[in-house]
């Protein structure tokens, strides 16, 4: 029987449901000693936590950890949850998830994508970002994956960042999506600019691995499984809804703390 990762379930990614607290992924953790955090992480983190409280950005409701079929077979969902972070890059989580589900309805297996002609597969994601590469690499991708790992998805790191296509943000998604193992964090734009903006960094870094290895490195684990989820949220509500993050501000018992966060961070509302 297939243990369901909390993202599949429906539920913010490594939250359990009505208790706030991290659940269950297996971590891999290298050891080592972790410095101490920068002084202003634990009251930045608790107001983003409080402006996030909803959970209803983009990315909770069809963030790529959440696209897999949670009703397909094990090796398909696994490849599914693999697609999903393969096809996230540069594109919107709401055009990723209209790609995945034309895939689905395709068909969104190992076998049937690496039998699929590429120019099929790039009609079938053409929405999203740099949709005629992605296309080449998830049928090379499916290829190998037949061909190398008996007809399933690679199950370490290593394993994952030797296909076509995927980077290391990709590599721990699928890890923690699929597995629900977390062996590292999954850094994207938003949280690699956030975490700059809000000081987290020192010295400020130049990319969202060097982010995420700088992150790594104090970190306390126990933020690992949600980070990603709370600062992709803020970011995109930034962009997208500014409006419900200064009535959230507004409603906290300390409005002027939430509204400097905010500022620190390059918000400011858009006309219309």
């Amino acid at each position: 029987r297939r243990r369901q990762s909390a993202a599949s379930a429906g539920r913010p990614m490594g939250i359990l449901r009505g208790t706030g607290k991290v659940a269950g992924a297996r971590r891999v953790l290298k050891p080592g000693k972790w410095r101490s955090p920068p002084a202003n992480f634990k009251s930045d983190y608790a107001i983003i936590v409080r402006l996030r409280a909803l959970r209803d950005a983009p990315v909770d409701s069809v963030g790529c950890e959440r696209l897999a079929d949670p009703r397909a077979k094990r090796a398909d969902f696994e490849w599914q949850c693999l697609v999903a972070s393969m096809l996230s890059s540069q594109t919107k989580d709401q055009t990723n998830a209209e790609a995945m589900a034309a895939l689905r309805e395709h068909g969104n297996t190992i076998a049937n994508v690496a039998r699929t002609p590429v120019p099929r597969l790039d009609k079938l994601i053409c929405k999203v970002g740099f949709h005629r590469v992605k296309a080449k690499n998830l049928q090379a991708a499916a290829r190998i994956c037949l061909d190398k790992h008996a007809g399933r998805i690679p199950r370490t790191l290593e394993g994952l960042l030797e296909l076509p296509g995927v980077g290391p943000k990709m590599a721990h998604l699928t890890m923690h999506a699929a597995f629900d193992q977390q062996e590292g964090l999954c850094v994207d734009t938003h949280v690699h600019r956030i975490a700059n903006a809000l000081g987290w960094l020192r010295p400020r870094t130049k990319t969202p691995e060097q982010t995420r290895v700088a992150l790594e490195a104090w970190l306390p684990p126990r933020f690992w499984p949600d980070l990603n989820v709370t600062l992709v949220g803020l970011g995109q509500q930034q962009q997208q809804t500014p409006q419900k993050l200064v009535e959230r501000s507004l409603a906290m018992r300390s409005p002027a703390a939430a509204l400097r966060l905010l500022a620190r961070i390059g918000f400011g509302p858009r006309a219309g």
